[in-house]
């Protein structure tokens, strides 16, 4: 590659990955076979409706950076390396673009409109030559690689908003992590619902249950070893879609009061038939979500209950949700396509309006509110506790 990335001394970038250790990481996460010809190092750009921020040109550096490592390495690993450029989707797990480009060398560049838009070639393009793909960009693009590893087998790892406080949670002993993620997702999996009872400020107490029927639950355990499997990087958790109500004649039962801290704020959501359909706490914040949910019922869905295991690891959060999320309990609203359940794109107004968003229960994230008992219903008819005060109670068996 005729491009090189220079580091200063005191550059954050100094603290990350090594050319070997990113060539441990791809192996040890994709398991690289003989049938694979490429990888690519997805990188979005910003443009006049989204601008430019230090973390974001830093990522770039960054996504620069492992390029050319990987290629030093590409003897070593078998593949092809290249960095692939596209215009940022402006939403987290928005579509992808129609166009993308494959970096040739030279500056870096600053914006979309920096690119030749007759050098674009269709990401579909993209998804043939590379069958493997790292994705360390600005807004997530989990939704759109999941839905296009399971329909052209690319294998992808989606890293969005990743930082260099990220690093060790890259260095994880992940058969460990993948074990017990797979655990907790054969409890989901045979779960009929759950139950939850959330304390704000050690006073009021709410009740949530979640209705799990009809669902299968999905791993998230750091490896990607099989064609058509894309999920995020670092990893470390098991989630469900509750169930929609899609069925003819079988309403959600998904129902009650959640509790959100969101900038200091608790706001309370009504939960009917797996939407929140009214906000019942007052102010400003919670008037500003009230809007969202009238705006944009589909903002409301409840899209996911997911399990992160790596709280267990000795991790602190980041205020980056791609792994945030994995230290703990988080319910999601909004898009749920792409991990099985029926709200995508059409839901919305706008793919602009397109969402998912994660609200993560630990204590560095809402301080406020602590999920102090969580059940599982299982079809069985076993109950499982699964947590007490905030800390998972459930054991894992012996590898």
């Amino acid at each position: 590659m005729p491009w090189k990335v220079k580091i200063q001394e005191g550059d954050p970038m100094c603290n990350d990955l090594t050319a070997a250790q990113l060539l441990d990481l791809v192996q040890r996460v994709f398991a690289p076979t003989k049938n694979d010809k490429a990888l690519a190092i997805l990188m979005d750009l910003p443009d006049d409706v989204v601008r430019d921020n230090q973390a974001w040109a830093e990522r770039r550096k960054m996504a620069a950076d492992w390029t050319e490592k990987l290629v030093s390495q590409q003897d070593t690993l078998g593949l092809d390396v290249n960095l692939v450029l596209y215009a940022n989707t402006h939403m987290n797990n928005a579509d992808l673009p129609e166009l993308a480009w494959i970096f040739s060398g030279g500056d870096i560049p600053l914006s979309v409109d920096d690119l030749d838009r007759e050098r674009g070639i269709a990401f579909d393009e993209i998804f043939s030559s590379h069958g493997i793909l790292l994705a360390p960009t600005e807004f997530s693009t989990t939704a759109p690689l999941k839905l296009a590893a399971t329909r052209t087998g690319i294998r992808a790892a989606t890293m969005p908003g990743f930082c260099p406080s990220m690093i060790p949670a890259l260095r994880l002993d992940y058969d460990e992590i993948n074990r017990r993620v797979e655990y907790m997702t054969s409890l989901l999996s045979r779960a009929d619902k759950a139950d939850f009872i959330f304390r704000v400020d050690e006073s009021e107490e709410y009740k949530l249950t979640l209705d799990l029927r009809h669902r299968t639950a999905h791993a998230s355990g750091g490896l990607f070893h099989e064609p058509g499997q894309a999920g995020n990087l670092p990893s470390g958790e098991s989630y469900i879609v509750p169930y929609e109500g899609e069925l003819d004649g079988h309403e959600s039962g998904s129902h009650g009061l959640l509790p959100v801290e969101l900038d200091g704020e608790v706001v309370l959501y009504s939960i009917h038939a797996n939407r929140a359909t009214e906000v019942i706490s007052q102010g400003r914040v919670s008037s500003l979500e009230a809007e969202k949910i009238t705006a944009e019922p589909a903002y409301g869905n409840l899209a996911e209950l997911g399990i992160g295991v790596l709280g267990d690891f000795d991790l602190e959060p980041t205020g980056e949700i791609l792994l945030d999320e994995k230290l703990g309990l988080h319910i999601a609203f909004g898009r749920s396509d792409h991990f099985g359940g029926q709200v995508g794109t059409a839901q919305f107004s706008s793919p602009d309006a397109v969402v998912h968003i994660d609200r993560v229960y630990v204590p560095g994230i809402q301080p406020r509110v602590v999920p102090v008992w969580v059940e599982l219903s299982m079809d069985n008819g076993d109950t499982i506790h699964l947590m007490d005060e905030g800390k998972f109670v459930v054991e894992y068996p012996d590898s």
